[in-house]
């Protein structure tokens, strides 16, 4: 009986990954899907944590604290995790641009591991055939995968792309890292009301000012140059309190920033200042000398103050 369970296993493991069955890759594959098995066992244990925190009124962590990385780039995946474990969910869509793999992805956790979907766009052929590939062979995904559009957005076609897909409406998470004209994408966004956004922030301009790339809908920046791009955190928490949200806190490599909006658990999940996210995480000097000698080469360059 063992040995027919044990060959039944084999043949599960050889479909979902789609292997030709030997010892080592399927020792590997088995130890990837026990290791994500144990990951989803794990975060729902701290989910259930936090929510318990809440309704005993106890204290709770900071969110410099509850970072960690599955499929994030570096600790998003835990501090959004903390985020809908305070705040709830609603319909557990997402809005990811631009998505170009799973791995350093700010969704693919939720996809994977809590049963999200939603709408992901990238404007590359290759990377969309490797990105369904992926959640169409994940045991997780491939029943009810993402939507994956391709698409080179700008200003002028969010929101009409949004409506060809039928995304519209109050969606819970958006995340935006386009490395490039970020800030006035987000600003034309109009079609969807998003609960929580991360969006990835040009920090070499630290806390000094609110500039952004000036909007071009064929902008390029390594055709301008490799660090004029996007936009200073200070430019972001303008436009987000004009579209009604608040910064609630940054990854611990300070260029993402996540915000959350008004009157959505205000009284557990504060706002944050500027200085206060900095204040957060304290970088090394060495590291602080490679961001000044960046901004360096390109603050003379047409930013444009917002």
């Amino acid at each position: 009986m063992k040995n027919f369970f044990k060959k039944s296993a084999k043949k599960v493991i050889q479909r979902i990954f789609d292997i030709e069955y030997n010892n080592d890759t399927y020792n590997k594959k088995c130890n990837l899907y026990k290791n994500e098995i144990l990951s989803q066992v794990e975060q729902r244990r701290l989910f259930i944590y936090y929510q318990q925190l809440v309704s005993e009124k106890k204290y709770l962590p900071s969110i410099k604290d509850v970072g960690f990385r599955v499929f994030s780039q570096t600790d998003e995946d835990g501090i959004l995790l903390y985020i809908f474990a305070l705040i709830g969910t609603t319909n557990k869509l997402c809005l990811d641009l631009a998505f170009i793999s799973p791995f350093e992805s700010n969704t693919a956790n939720l996809l994977c591991n809590w049963g999200w979907t939603g709408i992901l766009i990238c404007a590359d052929q290759e990377e969309i055939a490797a990105i369904n590939y992926f959640f169409e062979k994940h045991p997780d995904t491939y029943i009810n995968p993402p939507q994956v559009v391709k698409k080179f957005i700008t200003s002028e076609n969010i929101n009409s792309t949004l409506k060809e897909n039928k995304l519209s409406g109050e969606i819970d998470l958006f995340s935006l890292d386009i490395d490039g004209v970020d800030y006035w994408i987000w600003k034309s966004l109009e079609i969807v009301q998003p609960r929580v956004i991360i969006v990835e922030f040009n920090n070499i301009w630290g806390k000094l000012r609110a500039v952004t790339v000036p909007y071009s809908p064929d902008f390029a920046r390594f055709k301008i140059a490799e660090d004029f791009y996007g936009a200073s955190l200070p430019a972001f928490i303008k436009l987000a309190s004009e579209k009604g949200y608040r910064l609630v806190g940054c990854n611990k490599n300070l260029f993402n920033a996540f915000f959350v909006k008004n009157g959505i658990a205000d009284d557990i999940l504060p706002t944050l200042s500027i200085d206060d996210c900095f204040a957060m995480y304290i970088q090394a000097r060495s590291y602080q000398d490679k961001l000044y000698s960046r901004l360096q080469k390109v603050k003379d360059l047409n930013w444009q103050d917002v």
